[in-house]
């Protein structure tokens, strides 16, 4: 979630909301506010305290609690809008579907998100109690088609603000499903524009090689397109391998090695990995959400191979994301595994959001439920959980640190009620992590 910090805001330093905020929820809940300087800056010192200033909104926008927060989300808003000098006025703005098509909607510059996905589904007649089975998506396509997530289109944003920034053709907003579950395509099949909207999805899916097909299913789905019969063919789909997933950019990951090149790829609780070993063997394996204490997310600056100079003809430096996540790779073994990959914080998304609905489903609930008390501003989590501060985005932690733990050392640091501080002098504070309330312990049984 990138996005610039207005010059006034960066050399005043205006921490008030920032304030407000922390006397609200706490300050074991708020990261701390970069440190203001005396002085005159710079248009060095100027740019430096742009970025940190990114990171700690992108940090505090990643908390669950924090993104409740009117008033942090309407600081958002003004930033984005006074940024980019866009004056609210009302504008048309173009959202694509999954078969290519675009919709038209007219808005006004300052609405945010969940406006534009409400104009959206006004124009489609797509149902009110639908609306929250669909998000919006920012994407990159390429020359040759291909198709790259960029981000799913949070609260505060403002869709048009975001889209105009960008200054290129390449960049599109779309509309897709935003739940993993596929017991609720029920829902949305029900309606004959929700069920047009899912079978669009599913065969742009199958075209471009997301979803695996063989030739048998493929000479199945073929006939079931002839009839028309959309339903039995998405119940088709459904029985394929990576129906509903996200697919990522190629990245790289230390699983099982260092430097191995992976596809990733996010859906049915799990992230699902496709390593090129150094060897140039390929290896397939899943990481299933149920089984990942924590995660974080962590941002780190390096040198842009053949970059030009930055400001003041310092060396150009780059944003390199990190997604690390603690597995439970055996009954009483826990280990790291990280992605290096400018989608780690999509991929963070993904993981909070298919938890949320794993405890939503364990708690009896259901997603028009949760997507009910959602709309309402009455969704929280438990006490427990408020403790819990999100990753900021920060340094990477220590590549040196101990990558491999027993459980027992573990165990005493985690439980569903919450991560506290672990006594390890090897090990990052749980305070800087995602906790994951859906984590569960498995016997010799499930390995």
């Amino acid at each position: 979630m990138h996005f610039s910090i207005p010059e006034t805001e960066v050399r005043s330093g205006d921490n008030g909301s920032t304030f407000v905020i922390k006397k609200e929820y706490g300050t074991n809940v708020v990261p701390s506010f970069p440190p203001k300087k005396i002085f005159t800056l710079t248009p060095a010192e100027v740019e430096q305290r742009r970025e940190h200033l990114e990171k700690y909104m992108q940090a505090v926008r990643q908390d669950p609690l924090l993104g409740s927060s009117e008033l942090l989300n309407c600081f958002l808003r003004k930033a984005q809008q006074e940024t980019q000098q866009i004056p609210t006025e009302e504008v048309t703005l173009e959202v694509g579907l999954s078969n290519g098509q675009k919709v038209t909607v007219s808005i006004l510059t300052s609405d945010q998100t969940e406006d534009v996905l409400e104009a959206v589904a006004s124009k489609l007649d797509l149902p009110d109690d639908l609306v929250g089975y669909f998000s919006l998506f920012l994407v990159r396509e390429s020359v040759d088609g291909g198709l790259t997530f960029v981000r799913k289109l949070q609260e505060f944003e403002l869709p048009y603000v975001s889209i105009t920034s960008l200054r290129s053709t390449e960049f599109h907003i779309l509309l897709r499903k935003s739940y993993w579950d596929m017991a609720y395509d029920v829902d949305v099949m029900e309606n004959r524009v929700g069920l047009n909207l899912l079978y669009t999805q599913t065969v742009s899916d199958i075209e471009r090689g997301w979803i695996l097909v063989n030739k048998d299913h493929h000479r199945q789905l073929k006939s079931l397109q002839e009839k028309g019969s959309k339903k039995e063919f998405i119940r088709l789909g459904q029985t394929l391998k990576y129906y509903g997933y996200t697919k990522f950019d190629p990245c790289v990951t230390d699983f099982p090695e260092q430097g191995c090149h992976v596809m990733v790829s996010a859906g049915n609780n799990e992230l699902n990995f496709h390593v090129k070993l150094p060897s140039e063997q390929m290896k397939e394996g899943s990481f299933k959400v149920t089984r990942m204490r924590c995660w974080r997310v962590t941002s780190s600056q390096v040198p842009v191979a053949n970059g030009s100079a930055g400001p003041c003809g310092s060396a150009k430096l780059d944003v390199k994301l990190e997604l690390a996540f603690e597995y439970l790779m055996s009954k009483d073994r826990l280990q790291w595994v990280t992605i290096t990959s400018p989608q780690a914080i999509m991929m963070s998304i993904c993981l909070q959001s298919m938890v949320d609905e794993l405890m939503v489903k364990k708690s009896g609930g259901s997603l028009k439920k949760m997507l009910r008390k959602r709309h309402n501003g009455s969704i929280h989590r438990s006490d427990s959980q408020h403790a819990v501060k999100s990753p900021p985005l920060l340094e990477s932690p220590d590549p040196n640190r101990e990558q491999v733990v027993k459980l027992s050392t573990k165990l005493s640091s985690v439980s569903l009620r919450g991560i506290s501080a672990s006594n390890s002098a090897n090990d990052v504070s749980g305070n800087d992590f995602h906790g994951n309330y859906a984590f569960e312990g498995i016997g010799d049984d499930d390995l």
